[in-house]
């Protein structure tokens, strides 16, 4: 018996609890979303400047054409060691200042209309802390003509595992 009451006194200070705490939890609620779901970083690109990797692929059979793309790889070096687009270079990890450096020394005697795609794929693309910066500082120097490689998941699901062609070591 006392311990039925014991019970029935727990159960009552729990729903009073909860009642009690209802109208600050709309207080805390907006506070706490903001800082547990990471928002989707804006894209400042236009649409047009977004290739698909199906859209890539055929463009990178064209290595003797003029028109043929330069493809960059702004992310994290171990993984371009891993494997990366066949003909890619590795220009810093542009999530970082010296990669940014990197990117910018090697950009600056490029011509400002040269057919540049930019890529990552480290984890997913509107997550991606290399993308961006790399987009606005080729941007910012002058460059008409650079679009970004879209890998929604990461580059082993939406290239290596479509069967695109990959290149390994530097």
């Amino acid at each position: 018996m006392l311990f039925a009451y014991k019970v029935r006194t727990f159960a009552v200070v729990l729903i009073i609890g909860v009642f009690a705490m209802m109208p600050l939890a709309s207080v805390l609620r907006p506070a706490s979303r903001g800082a547990t779901k990471q928002e989707k970083a804006a894209d400042s690109w236009p649409n047009a400047q977004a290739i698909q990797a199906a859209d890539l692929v055929p463009e990178l059979g064209n290595a003797n054409h003029a028109s043929s793309p330069t493809i960059v790889y702004v992310g994290f070096r171990t993984l371009f060691e891993g494997g990366h687009i066949p003909g890619a270079s590795f220009h810093g990890t542009a999530s970082k200042e010296d990669g940014l450096a990197d990117l910018k020394k090697w950009a600056a005697s490029l011509r400002r209309d040269s057919n540049l795609v930019i890529y990552c794929g480290c984890c997913p693309f509107d997550h991606c802390p290399n993308i961006r910066p790399a987009y606005t500082t080729l941007r910012d120097m002058g460059f008409t003509h650079i679009r970004v490689l879209v890998l929604p998941t990461n580059f082993a699901t939406d290239w290596v595992e479509k069967g695109f062609p990959i290149q390994k070591g530097i």
